[in-house]
């Protein structure tokens, strides 16, 4: 292991940490709070959903912290069951930020799309950066060269995912805080901080992905494009 990749590993971990550090403690800290409306966040979502004139998305709860989403192929706004019944700041932001997602899809949002189609390329991609490192290590099947050549491509594959969702996962926050506002289901400017900080802290950690990616992406691809051939 090289003193660049471990640099690049350590930092890229220590992104990481700090993003999902945030996340939950901004989200402790407002499942604190209730929101003033009192409305839980499965409320939230049935409201937003029928105000937006869809009615064949099913809302459910599951155990587990902040394993909330939105699956568009089985038409299913999954909510962790804590703010699938509280009330506070953070239950009611989260759950909007997932009907955000439903009304993307609804309306044809582009990226949306874009992601849900580059999925099980990115699975696969996800395998490869995994499992050829150890593969090269204990057996030498291929060469330093088709390695560095296949770990770009799988790197690659996964930073344009991730790419590709940083819009998406921002613009459902953009409409969260629009609809929350617009229904009433936030009461002051102080609640929409709130809202607004545990919004913008999970945001951030599609961005330290993001990073973490590109960073990997071209610490393979750079020796290529650089002769790396002529190395090996």
């Amino acid at each position: 292991m090289t003193g660049l990749y471990l640099l690049i590993l350590l930092g890229t971990i220590l992104i990481s940490f700090v993003a999902s550090a945030r996340v939950k403690s901004l989200y402790n800290r407002y499942s604190q709070i209730g929101a003033s409306s009192r409305a839980t966040g499965a409320q939230v979502a049935a409201a937003i959903l029928e105000r937006a004139g869809i009615r064949d998305v099913e809302i459910v709860a599951e155990e587990g912290m902040l394993g909330d989403h939105y699956d568009p192929l089985r038409k299913r706004l999954v909510l962790s069951a804590q703010n699938y019944q509280s009330s506070s700041l953070a239950a009611i932001g989260v759950s909007a930020h997932e009907c955000g997602h439903a009304l993307q899809h609804q309306q044809g949002y582009g990226p949306l799309y874009l992601r849900m189609a580059a999925v099980g390329a990115t699975q696969f991609a996800s395998q490869v950066v995994m499992w050829l490192p150890m593969l090269f290590m204990f057996t030498h099947m291929i060469s330093r060269y088709t390695g560095f050549v296949l770990m770009a491509a799988g790197w690659g594959v996964i930073m344009l995912f991730n790419l590709v969702t940083l819009p998406v996962e921002f613009d459902a926050s953009n409409r969260a805080k629009r609809v929350l506002a617009e229904m009433g289901f936030i009461g002051s400017d102080e609640e929409m901080t709130g809202v607004r900080k545990v919004l913008d802290a999970a945001g951030w950690t599609y961005v330290a992905a993001f990073i973490t990616s590109l960073v990997y992406t071209l610490y393979y691809l750079l020796p290529l494009l650089t002769g790396g051939r002529s190395r090996n």
